[in-house]
């Protein structure tokens, strides 16, 4: 399946000044007003050398992966999860095992509205039907998936920079270190416009969507970019994929393009992300000593 969709309403917008041990506050926002809150953390675990923490910022539900030692700050990835996933997805937890226990990082995921843990709505039923409906027809999918994925960025980019803000009141990440993001598909259609108006993302990871409502905001970008392209992607052409990749105003961008359908991305693109955030994070890790 190449994409489920779901959104709740809108709740929040860019957040500032979370205390993450202290009471929520209110800002004024262009988006309206909205109410900011602290981190929560709800459970915890830990396996092989990574601790597993759950968390909500307001409504908004996460998971935080670390370092079971405890004892560093390190840099911080946020990753999003693809369409009709959600934050502890195979693929999730896959990846943050490879950035934690591989190279000590922290890597934190949302639930995007209408997956996971978050309801769905009846605009977001209506989306998933008609998804459904020109599936079965043999119609394109992209056109529903565009425009239903820049919805949801509408809705998830706020609760990203809440999210962000309230992490970097940890003492094991803080505000002074290096911030990735790593997001393919649906990751990709919230990330791009993540990116573009977030100054701490230092380096990002994108790949497999459509330019149509992408291009622009990608112009905005200017960090380390690596990309990924299936060359025989059933869904996406290549040249919409070629498009999306020049549009980024990066100097300094990759193009990992593989062959395989659009389900068939590689494996070790995620070792090669990996060493993507490892080479532009440095040895951006310092002790809490």
């Amino acid at each position: 399946m190449l994409y489920d969709v779901g959104a709740p309403p809108s709740r929040h917008g860019r957040a500032t000044d979370v205390d993450v041990a202290g009471s929520a506050s209110t800002t004024s926002t262009p988006e309206g007003q909205y109410a900011m809150h602290s981190l929560q953390f709800t459970a915890e675990s830990s396996s092989n050398g990574m601790i597993e923490r759950d968390f909500t910022v307001g409504e908004v539900p996460g998971v935080l992966w670390s370092p079971a030692s405890g004892i560093e700050r390190a840099p911080l990835v946020l990753m999003g999860h693809g369409g009709g996933n959600h934050k502890k997805h195979p693929a999730m937890a896959g990846r943050a095992r490879l950035l934690v226990t591989g190279r000590g990082f922290h890597v934190a995921v949302i639930d995007v509205p209408g997956h996971g843990d978050r309801p769905r709505t009846a605009h977001d039923e209506r989306e998933i039907a008609e998804l459904y409906r020109a599936r079965a027809a043999g119609e394109p999918e992209g056109p529903i998936v565009v425009r239903y994925n820049a919805h949801l960025a509408q809705l998830a980019v706020p609760e990203w920079r809440a999210t962000l803000d309230a992490l970097q009141e940890l003492p094991e990440i803080g505000t002074d270190g290096p911030v990735g993001y790593f997001g393919i598909n649906m990751g990709t259609a919230i990330g791009i416009p993540f990116v573009a108006s977030e100054p701490r993302i230092t380096a990002a990871v994108f790949g497999q969507h459509w330019p149509d409502v992408l291009a622009e905001d990608a112009k905005q970008i200017t960090i380390p970019i690596e990309f990924d392209l299936q060359w025989d992607d059933e869904h996406i052409p290549r040249e919409a994929g070629l498009a999306l990749f020049d549009a980024f105003a990066s100097t300094e961008k990759s193009l990992h393009v593989n062959a395989g359908k659009h389900k068939e991305l590689p494996r070790f693109e995620a070792d090669s992300a990996v060493r993507f955030f490892a080479r532009h994070f440095g040895r951006a890790v310092t002790s809490l000593i």
